[in-house]
């Protein structure tokens, strides 16, 4: 899209647009007041501030008749075609109809819901809206903030801390976590109890300097300190790790279900209950309305509501 000289354009009346485009039509300054509602007068007062601003006559009489200039005729064109996209944009209704829409959503996703919710959306979002496609960012605490308020992702999903005012957000589900390892290698069957838990070395998320992590710090404010041995900020990694080392990945309750077997781990509940914050969707306020946004959100919930929650998850383990 061509760049926009907002300073000149403030400048400019662009109610005069409308009075040129009025007068080419007519060629009669009383006709052309009459299709604006305006007074003759304030009709000849716009023409004469258009012929200062550009440079031109733009109008003559010849005989009994007005005559445009070149330069009229060169401006007719443009100027209706402005006019007409204007009156097209005001008039247009607010509608998204997924089956015929293409359109590309920004959405700011953690780890968590890169590996959840991402695979099933596409798979819902192919066979309701084939036109659109996903455009995904990962987001951290620090970061998601800033992305949404400069627009580079139009949603945050995954979220686990409060979004700044000037966003509204809703929960998505409570969020539960379970152990993943490799039975062979650590000697241990599913369920394990809290004492093997804490005796074990540990893999957990981090995408801070905190070696401890989120499940780590979480247990620390009950006075419990994990042997980590690897926090990276990603799950898979300490899925990896604990499919080749002796070592207990927490992770999701979603993704050990999901992506546990394909390692060929077991997985079980924690046994220590910690209570971890909710995971939320957030959108910046000035997006509240966007008819598509708001279709997409709907299919979010849809999408969330057909995985199994955490706890019939690992009960069904």
């Amino acid at each position: 899209m061509d760049n926009i000289d907002h300073f000149n354009l403030r400048s400019f009346d662009l109610n005069l647009m409308i009075a040129f485009d009025a007068m080419m039509q007519e060629m009669s300054v009383t006709k052309a007041a009459e299709k604006l509602r305006i007074g003759q007068s304030a009709m000849s007062h716009n023409l004469n501030t258009l012929r200062m601003l550009l440079a031109d006559d733009l109008f003559v009489r010849v005989g009994q008749k007005m005559q445009p200039t070149a330069k009229a005729r060169a401006l007719a064109g443009p100027v209706r075609t402005a006019l007409s996209q204007a009156q097209n944009a005001l008039q247009a209704t607010d509608c998204f109809d997924p089956t015929t829409a293409e359109r590309v959503f920004r959405l700011g996703v953690t780890g968590e819901m890169e590996m959840i919710l991402l695979p099933a959306l596409l798979h819902h979002l192919q066979q309701q809206a084939p036109g659109i496609k996903l455009l995904s960012r990962p987001i951290t605490a620090d970061s998601v903030d800033m992305m949404v308020n400069t627009g580079e992702i139009e949603m945050a999903i995954g979220c686990k801390s409060q979004l700044q005012t000037g966003h509204f957000g809703e929960v998505l589900f409570n969020s539960e976590v379970a152990c993943c390892f490799n039975a062979d290698l650590v000697g241990l069957t599913a369920p394990i109890s809290r004492d093997q838990y804490l005796a074990s070395r540990h893999a957990v998320l981090s995408q801070t300097e905190n070696v401890a992590g989120c499940v780590g710090a979480a247990l620390q404010g009950l006075g419990i300190d994990l042997n980590v041995v690897l926090a990276a900020p990603d799950f898979m990694p300490l899925l990896a790790a604990a499919r080749n080392t002796p070592v207990i990945a927490t992770v999701p309750c979603r993704i050990a279900t999901q992506y546990a077997p394909l390692f060929g781990l077991s997985y079980c509940p924690m046994p220590i209950d910690v209570a971890f914050p909710p995971v939320t969707m957030n959108w910046a306020l000035w997006t509240d309305k966007d008819v598509g946004l708001v279709w997409l959100r709907e299919q979010i919930r849809t999408v969330i509501a057909s995985i199994a929650p955490d706890h019939e998850v690992l009960a069904a383990e």
